[in-house]
């Protein structure tokens, strides 16, 4: 062989991509508003309720906080990993007025949006082989985050029978030796259930005895309608604060989905394990965003209370149209901005020569049929339901739901 020849690539049968990254699934409620929106560019009429955001802008004070910020050198420069000094102080500050109990700036840990929150909370406190306990239907992240982790999501499930809450019950039955911790989302994402004060503390004691870390997330601690209350389960059950890590960010509450700023509240050696992780994952989240969330944390809620009270608005007319199609139950939802019906009774009926046997295949259907998009209850457990954010306009909102109305109606 000629010393030019240039050498043959050796043969290799390794995968590309390692097991770990090539087992993690996509975003199913991303994927669906990715594809809504591709066909929208496409100029199709296509009315998406697949993603979680609010369709208004940012507050103006909090945009003006950021356009500030950004003429100042200071912030074009590094800043410490576990976020801006100011802005822990201000989360503190918000927590003690939002949830009642005091922590410390040191006990914040300032992400890039809450699913860094959410994968570093996990990170840190979940070894290979330790079980969490995942109450289901749950966000579509969740398990993904649990198994990078090296942890094994256990399901519990709630069906619409029982609104969508699990109880205390269901969680020893599940909790072995393994058992490390628990995650808690109320108000929840899928299903807009709301935990009351009684049964959030019942849950929060059951942990505590059992030793269990709990994981909250807290997102939508904002969005609540009707008589019910968002309760912290540190404020129901103080006794449980060394072993719960609280996770927010700004994306639900502010409309500021894209300006990517999370947080997670725990005990100090927990903060400083997850701010080692993010030094060497991000560094600091962009300085910014942190200035904007100062404004957004540090501001008072009007702004908030205007989108709650369009939230209840249309979550009220799209819980009266769902509920008029036959073959689907919809508990009320009572917070997030959610509806998740259940379409066990549409699956098997025939429409339009296709019969769906799995949520999957009718949210497929609907979308081909209809041109409206929606998430399959499989992205958040088992099959047979159906998630629809109802953070859209209300005339998309008619229209997107009337059109369901009028598919089903031809079930056979």
């Amino acid at each position: 062989m000629s010393q030019n020849t240039p050498a043959q690539p050796a043969v290799t049968t390794k995968p590309r991509v390692s097991a770990r990254i090539a087992a993690i699934a996509e975003s199913a409620t991303l994927a669906v508003d990715a594809k809504a929106k591709a066909l929208k560019a496409a100029g199709r009429p296509v009315i998406g309720f697949g993603a979680g955001e609010p369709d208004f802008p940012t507050p103006d004070y909090i945009v003006e906080a950021a356009v500030a910020a950004a003429r100042v050198p200071a912030n074009h420069r590094y800043t410490p990993a576990a976020g801006l000094p100011a802005l822990r102080e201000a989360i503190a500050v918000k927590t003690l007025r939002d949830s009642g109990y005091e922590v410390s700036p040191g006990q914040v840990l300032v992400t890039n949006g809450g699913k860094q929150a959410v994968y570093q909370a996990f990170a840190t406190v979940v070894d290979p082989g330790d079980e969490v306990l995942l109450p289901a239907p749950y966000w579509t992240t969740y398990p993904e985050a649990i198994r990078l982790a090296g942890g094994v999501p256990v399901e519990v499930f709630a069906g619409d029978d029982q609104g969508y809450l699990v109880t205390v019950d269901q969680l020893e039955a599940a909790r072995t030796e393994r058992t490390k911790a628990l995650l808690f989302c109320s108000p929840s994402n899928p299903t807009g259930a709301v935990y009351s004060p009684e049964q959030t503390a019942a849950i929060g004691r059951w942990a505590y005895e059992h030793g269990i870390w709990v994981l909250t997330d807290e997102i939508y601690e904002h969005l609540t309608y009707d008589d019910a209350v968002f309760t912290p389960i540190v404020r129901a059950v103080p006794e449980l604060a060394d072993m719960t890590i609280v996770l927010n960010g700004v994306a639900k509450t502010y409309a500021m989905t894209g300006w990517r700023v999370g947080w997670m509240i725990g005990p100090s050696d927990v903060i400083k394990a997850a701010t080692n992780l993010q030094s060497h994952l991000t560094s600091n989240v962009a300085n910014v965003s942190q200035r904007a969330a100062i404004a957004a944390v540090s501001g008072d809620l009007s702004a908030v209370e205007t989108m709650r009270t369009a939230f209840d608005r249309r979550r009220r007319t799209m819980v009266a149209m769902l509920s008029q199609i036959d073959g689907v139950r919809i508990p009320v939802p009572r917070g997030a901005f959610y509806a998740y019906p259940s379409v066990a009774g549409v699956l098997g009926r025939t429409i339009r020569g296709v019969t769906p046997t799995t949520s999957a295949e009718l949210a497929t259907l609907i979308l081909e049929q209809v041109e409206v998009a929606v998430v399959p209850g499989e992205a958040f457990g088992p099959s047979g339901f159906l998630r629809l954010s109802y953070a859209l306009g209300d005339d998309d909102l008619v229209e997107g739901v009337t059109r369901i109305q009028r598919l089903l109606a031809e079930a056979e």
